[in-house]
């Protein structure tokens, strides 16, 4: 697998690409490989590998920021901390949520045991999270939404489906029923980063073969199929 096949946007300081379902981001504690083993290949000509800017859960495919230079980083860094980043994700939940679109505004907090290990839940003395969603498909059942996150907590949209909606997403192994021969269905469809005097970043990744195998079709306007 080349993630310098799966380049986005490329310039002297951004770079993002289509992160595959199943590459984690950080290095696992298994010491399976992660992002981290590909960056020597995402130099393209910098001496430094970029850094990235932002999480995606291992399972969630889609557009991922890198910085290519320390000072870009920490920019970028402000920009999704101060919610001036527009992102876009693409999810399938087991269900039909009424209505055609809201807005799911449910703080999170972190929770452990020992039976289950950690997970997030709504709680109203937890973090601020609000996300916007509309219906785009129904298909046998399921329905294909389109989440805007105003916030990026952990597991924000994966509990926002479930807590909020009444659904979670399909393939779900912590907040859904799992056992799926599929992953957690979410992705990071689009991403805009606006900078001060360059053009905005802006990246578009395609629609992922996982989703058109339940029959769900590439939205309007969204880029074509890629496995």
């Amino acid at each position: 697998m080349l993630l310098s096949d799966r380049v986005l946007f490329l310039d002297g300081e951004a770079l993002v690409i289509d992160k595959p379902a199943g590459l984690p981001v950080d290095a696992p504690r298994d010491g399976s490989l992660s992002l981290e083993n590909h960056l020597d290949s995402l130099r393209f000509g910098f001496k430094r590998w970029p850094l990235a800017v932002h999480r995606l859960d291992r399972d969630t495919s889609g557009c991922l920021l890198l910085a290519r230079n320390p000072k870009a980083h920490g920019r970028f860094t402000r920009a999704f901390e101060n919610r001036e980043v527009d992102k876009q994700y693409l999810a399938i939940v087991d269900g039909v949520p009424e209505g055609d679109s809201g807005t799911i505004d449910l703080p999170l907090a972190k929770t452990s045991t020992a039976e289950t290990g950690w997970r997030m839940v709504g709680d109203p003395k937890g973090k601020p999270s609000v996300s916007h969603w509309e219906k785009l498909a129904v298909v046998d059942g399921r329905a294909l939404l389109r989440f805007r996150p105003e916030t990026g907590r952990t597991h924000q949209l994966r509990v926002h489906a479930l807590e909020g909606l009444g659904f979670p997403l399909v393939g779900d192994p912590v907040y859904g029923r799992g056992g799926t021969k599929t992953r957690t269905l979410l992705h990071a469809e689009r991403l805009v980063v606006k900078r001060d005097v360059k053009p905005s970043i802006i990246a578009e990744a395609p629609f992922p073969d996982a989703f058109a195998a339940l029959g769900f079709a590439a939205p309007e306007g969204a880029e074509p199929t890629r496995g």
